[in-house]
């Protein structure tokens, strides 16, 4: 796993459990990439006014991932503070996205896995910021 690989190769001292990191990074990629793939299906749907809401938690939970995977990504100069708001933000995205999608899951398969991977990624993402000093 590349995620994985990168950050065991870092050379310098991290902070935090690497393994923890990288799950939370890969968890982190994987609801990025199916938050925007929910919204673009959403968009597709017959009945789009009604997911309008759903595609924009997606779309915001996809961009939040995104950022907070980049920021796990970097270790030089590393600040608990910033890394631990942006956790914090990033898990309640997860947690918003995954309700929205969680009232449209009985119509739309996409919704039901979209909620189901934004719980998985808040659960990696609070697993490292409980181990934040």
């Amino acid at each position: 796993m590349p995620v994985r690989e990168m950050i065991d190769t870092y050379p310098a001292d991290i902070n935090l459990d690497r393994g923890l990191i990288a799950d939370a990074v890969q968890a982190l990629i994987d609801c990025a990439q199916t938050c925007t793939a929910c919204a673009d299906a959403c968009l597709s749907e017959q009945q789009v006014d009604g997911l309008r809401k759903c595609i924009r938690t997606d779309l915001d939970c996809a961009d939040i991932c995104a950022t907070t995977a980049r920021v796990l990504s970097r270790h030089t100069g590393y600040d608990a503070n910033i890394t631990r708001a942006q956790l914090q933000s990033c898990i309640q995205a997860c947690t918003s996205c995954a309700d929205e999608c969680a009232r449209h899951a009985g119509m739309h398969e996409h919704c039901r896995i979209c909620a189901e991977t934004c719980r998985a990624c808040a659960e990696a993402c609070q697993a490292l910021l409980a181990k934040i000093n």
